[in-house]
């Protein structure tokens, strides 16, 4: 136990060491470019070093096993470097970086290079460009597509541009990341992280739509990963910078999840930020698979589905062409409900979505918005198909003010197809929370009670019952927590009789003092 509170310690300690380290030297280097704006070129540089490094690394233990001690790649000629190093090097890593162009090198010279900027969009090209042709051409393509380095948020001239450029790559050089890397924390990674969710937090409703916090991250992963002492791949159909997806790498032994990783986004920023995060924490290009487009209306990863694993947080209350598109009822996903979600509203087509790719024997913990628990029309019927087919697992009610840029309560769906009775639970863990700043947080105690009455399933006054589904169908198919788990009343409880008694003394005893004072008063005036 004192080994585990000491290493969690080391942990917080290097941790808030790194943070305060990488946000001072992005905001520092930010000058007038808005923050939102300037994140890609941040973020995009971090990955920049970590992928020089990690190839680095990758040249000099071969060749230092094979007794070429003195052998340091950053130092060759890009003739030797092309004619020994690169065959082969694509498909056991996914890209090749000749050795002027790792972040090292160009670091060094940033300072006195008149054409950094140019140089940088041509390492940046050539670094995408190594994979074509390769299996990996998918997951590289388009990897620094945001990092434009001609761009005018830069600056107005070159020497403003290059002058940005070099801050950044000089402060992102002077992390001695080599302190962290033998320690007890995934430093690239983790820094990645703690700079996307501090972009989030700052930006608003924008940010907290492609960033889940760590903490809901990791209830999610618990949830779908209880009892499983094996999955066969994890997917996230809106998976944002991918932080839901790695969360379920961090929590568990690797072996656990034998396929890899599977998400979807639409957004270009976004899909980016995940297959960055996914090699900034070791997820090799051919253990996982990004793919950008339209989940709705153009589904990738139908050939790897079914998935055992689903996290999801899509975002709600999307608007998307539901009926409008009379082909949609008779595709597959949706068609089972015999109705579409409604246009203004898109988010039982997620969850639809999801169910469609979820296994026999797979779970999906899928965060929501409150009211599609409780509305009407399409949405009830469709919760009514869910609930009459006995796929509906579990509901809970998450604290308010948990995510970057809204302070609404949210909820968790979980969904399963291979459940042996048929009932739900539902958990109200509205008051399972830290308070903090800026955000409520889930401590591990928290998620930990949460998981526990999951497995449990047991009837806990005001936090969580297991309702049998006829309850459910009388109760017009709502799922909203607060109509099968009661609110404990907070409020102070008043005895009446005694406060009746403590009133009736009182008055009595002012009574006595208002006959004394009178007393003296008649007193004194007779004098």
């Amino acid at each position: 136990m004192a080994e585990h509170v000491s290493r969690s310690s080391k942990e917080t300690m290097q941790r808030a060491e790194l943070h305060k380290k990488i946000w001072a030297i992005a905001d520092n280097v930010r000058g007038a470019v808005d923050g939102w704006d300037f994140k890609q070129y941040v973020l995009g540089i971090l990955f920049y070093r970590f992928i020089s490094e990690n190839l680095t690394e990758y040249f000099n233990k071969g060749e230092h096993a094979s007794g070429n001690l003195d052998f340091e790649y950053a130092n060759i000629s890009d003739e030797l470097a092309e004619r020994d190093f690169r065959p082969d090097t694509v498909e056991d890593k996914g890209f090749f970086i000749l050795p002027s162009q790792l972040f090292a090198n160009v670091v060094k010279a940033a300072p006195t290079n008149e054409n950094l900027n140019v140089d940088l969009a041509n390492v940046f090209r050539d670094i995408e460009g190594s994979a074509v042709g390769y299996p990996s051409e998918d997951d590289i393509k388009g990897l620094f597509e945001d990092m434009d380095t001609t761009s005018n948020r830069l600056g107005g001239t070159v020497a403003e541009k290059n002058k940005r450029l070099t801050d950044i790559l000089t402060g992102i050089a002077s992390i001695r990341f080599a302190d962290f890397r033998n320690n007890d924390i995934d430093a690239f990674g983790d820094a990645y992280e703690y700079l996307i969710s501090n972009y989030a937090s700052n930006a608003g409703k924008s940010g907290g739509e492609f960033f889940t916090p760590q903490t809901v991250s990791k209830l999610l992963a618990r949830l779908v990963m209880d009892g499983q002492k094996e999955v066969n791949k994890v997917y996230d159909p809106t998976c944002g910078s991918g932080s839901l997806l790695l969360q379920m790498k961090k929590q568990f032994e690797e072996h656990i999840i034998d396929e890899g990783f599977f998400g979807q986004k639409i957004n270009m920023t976004n899909f980016n930020l995940a297959r960055m995060n996914m090699f900034l924490h070791n997820v090799n290009y051919n253990n996982f698979s990004i793919k950008r487009g339209d989940t709705l209306l153009n589904p990738q990863h139908q050939e790897e589905k079914p998935f055992d694993a689903i996290v999801s947080n899509p975002p709600y209350g999307l608007k998307w062409v539901g009926d409008a598109d009379p082909t949609l009822i008779n595709d597959e996903r949706f068609s089972p409900a015999g109705v579409l979600a409604p246009k203004s509203k898109a988010d039982y087509a997620f969850i639809m979505h999801a169910l469609h790719y979820l296994s026999s024997q797979g779970r999906a913990a899928i965060v929501c918005f409150p009211g599609i628990f409780y509305r009407k029309g399409a949405e009830k019927k469709i919760r009514q198909y869910l609930a009459d087919n006995n796929f509906i697992d579990c509901v809970i009610d998450l604290p308010p003010n948990l995510f970057f840029g809204t302070s609404i309560p949210t909820c968790i769906l979980v969904l399963a197809k291979n459940k042996t009775e048929n009932k739900v639970l539902f958990i109200d863990a509205s008051r399972e929370f830290k308070k903090e700043t800026n955000n409520n947080i889930l401590e591990e105690s928290n998620i930990e009670q949460i998981v526990a009455a999951f497995r449990e399933r047991t009837d806990t006054e005001y936090f969580s019952r297991y309702v049998d589904k006829a309850e459910i169908e009388a109760n017009d198919y709502n799922l909203s927590v607060s109509t099968y788990v009661e609110k404990e009343d907070t409020r102070e409880r008043i005895d009446i009789r005694a406060l009746n008694r403590e009133i009736a003394t009182t008055v009595a005893n002012i009574d006595r003092l208002r006959a004394a004072i009178d007393e003296i008063v008649k007193e004194l005036s007779d004098e």
